[in-house]
């Protein structure tokens, strides 16, 4: 069946692979984005920051006005500012927990007052693998990964009895422009810490992501499913 989803943050990396495999999907799509818009006509580019309630509520709106109500909600939109703390400022610190776990609870709220009305809804956070093992020099990001867990598992709890699912995907290192800015040795120590020996394609998330907005994963709530080569292990 045709849903509407939204993917925030879905003009570039992981959120337009995933945008386009729930269009693949037959899913009509729509992405926010802040810099530039996605170029790919089957997707609605809709400005958003979601650190901004007001302005997650102009896109949604805009959103509705065009699709429809949002079923599908992808909340993969986030920042990194990476130092060690000693060096971390406090806004290094809360403006990365807001852009990518307050953000979250933005868009989630605005979400599913939709979904409830029509009993039933797909909600996914975008975590990371280092949000369950930490990182050295992270700390920030690794906090606001690990509290999109404790969030989608409330959640899932919260919104079960109306048919609302919320799951969580942690990728491991994926291949993207990040990876490509890396030094061959940075790509290799971050390598040899992985089970299968390389990085992830942005497609192999998007099957994960796309997967749990289906019909068929509507038995799986509350998951957090790592697609991080076996890096989660340990």
């Amino acid at each position: 069946m045709s849903r509407v989803a939204l993917v925030t943050g879905g003009n570039r990396g992981i959120g337009l692979a995933i945008a386009r495999s729930l269009t693949d999907a037959g899913h009509r799509v729509a992405v926010t984005y802040r810099s530039a818009a996605p170029d790919d006509e089957r997707l609605l580019a809709v400005p958003c920051d979601v650190t901004d309630a007001a302005s997650v509520d102009r896109a949604f709106t805009q959103i509705e006005e065009a699709l429809g109500p949002v079923e599908i909600l992808v909340s993969n939109a986030g920042i990194t500012k990476d130092g060690l703390l000693l060096r971390m400022s406090e806004d290094d610190f809360t403006s990365v927990l807001d852009a990518n776990l307050t953000a979250g609870f933005r868009v989630a709220k605005r979400a599913t007052k939709s979904m409830m009305r029509a009993r039933w809804g797909r909600i996914v956070f975008i975590s990371s693998v280092v949000g369950l093992g930490g990182q050295a020099g992270q700390a920030n990001y690794a906090a606001s990964k690990a509290g999109l867990v404790g969030l989608g598992r409330s959640l899932a709890k919260e919104f079960a009895t109306r048919n609302i699912t919320v799951n969580i995907v942690a990728p491991g290192p994926v291949q993207t422009d990040m990876i490509d800015a890396l030094s061959d040795d940075q790509k290799t120590a971050m390598l040899d810490s992985v089970p299968l020996k390389r990085f992830a394609d942005p497609a192999e998330i998007a099957a994960a992501v796309t997967f749990l907005a289906g019909d068929d994963a509507g038995y799986i709530t509350g998951v957090v499913l790592a697609v991080d080569g076996g890096l989660a292990m340990g």
